[in-house]
This record gives C-alpha cells, sequence and structure tokens, in this order.
C-alpha cells in the first residue's frame, strides 16, 4: 500500500515539475518575444545604441542561417522552410525528452524548460518572419562574440544547467541512493 502512495505522489510531483517547466519555457518565450519587438521598433535594422561603451551594444540584426549564424550567408530554395522543420523537430524531441525525467533531475528540467522555450522563442520568428532577431551585441576591442537574443541566451544556459546533470550536480541524491532507500 505504501508503495501505491508512493507511486502516486511521484506521479503528482512529475506533473507539478512539468507543469513548472512549461511554465517557465513559456516565459522565456514571452519575455524573448517582447524584447525582440521592442528592438524592432525602436532601433533601425543594422542601427546599434550603446549600453556598456567597449563592451555591449544593442545592435538590429537578422539571422537567417542556423546557430551563431551558420547558414546565414547561404541562400538555397526553402532555406527558412528546411530550418524551421529542423527546429520544430528538435522542439518535439525536446518535451518528449524534458516529459521522461524523473522528478529529483530538478537541474535538467529547468535546463530543458530553458532549451525549450528558446527553440519556441526563435521557430516563432523563422516560421512568422524566415529570420531570427538578434541583438545583443557584446565585444571587445576589434572581437565581436555573435550577435544573440533571448532565446539563445535561455538554450545556452539550458545546455549548461544539462551538462551539470549529466556530472551529477543538484541531483541532491544519486540513482544508487535512491534505489537503496526503496521499500522491498
Amino acid at each position: 500500500m505504501s508503495a501505491l502512495r508512493a507511486g502516486a505522489g511521484r506521479g503528482a510531483a512529475v506533473k507539478r515539475l512539468s507543469a513548472a517547466s512549461f511554465g517557465l519555457a513559456g516565459a522565456i518565450v514571452v519575455f524573448d518575444q517582447l524584447t525582440k519587438a521592442a528592438v524592432r521598433a525602436s532601433i533601425p535594422l543594422h542601427g546599434s545604441r550603446t549600453v556598456i561603451p567597449g563592451f555591449l551594444d544593442l545592435t538590429h540584426v537578422q539571422n537567417s542561417g542556423a546557430a551563431f549564424g551558420i547558414l546565414n550567408a547561404v541562400d538555397f530554395p526553402y532555406k527558412a522552410a528546411l530550418i524551421a522543420l529542423v527546429a520544430t523537430i528538435a522542439l518535439v524531441a525536446i518535451a518528449f525528452f524534458a516529459a521522461g525525467l524523473s522528478p529529483h533531475q530538478r537541474l535538467a528540467r529547468v535546463g530543458l524548460a530553458l532549451i525549450l522555450g528558446g527553440a519556441a522563442g526563435n521557430l516563432i520568428d523563422r516560421v512568422t518572419a524566415g529570420y531570427v532577431v538578434d541583438f545583443v551585441d557584446a565585444y571587445w576591442r576589434d572581437w565581436h562574440f555573435w550577435a544573440f537574443n533571448v532565446a539563445d541566451s535561455a538554450i545556452t544556459v539550458g545546455v549548461i544547467g544539462m551538462m551539470l546533470d549529466m556530472l551529477g550536480v543538484g541531483n541532491g541524491r544519486s540513482d544508487a541512493g535512491e534505489a537503496l532507500s526503496r521499500e522491498p
């Protein structure tokens, strides 16, 4: 009987974590889309505003390629549709993977929620405009990092979270410890 209650408790915990994960992903999408709309409305294409002189500008650019501008300068038939299709497949795979995580993998759940929200934010741009709006321009002297946005930042932080989870950081207990604590 206690095993049945424990299983039901775990199921409820998974549902709460899943709801929280999808809530976080949704918040990332909203914040990403709001910041991109603000940039489109206030900075002309290729225009720039200095935030921290010599280090950070807001620069309105359009990325018609994949991550970090890969394929940005390459044109081929149905490029926008193909990149959107690949992004959609990745988004669905991430959602299924996130749903299968165990409740104690909180860091992985947060990481996947960030990745899911970021991927969805950029996918909205690709589907509606055929490109992604990037605007954060970090640089030092003549060196510039690729321009990025809130969605890209969420994806990066999410991947770091996933890697930390794989290394066992933040789990609170190991799988071996969980197996030992189960009732026979």
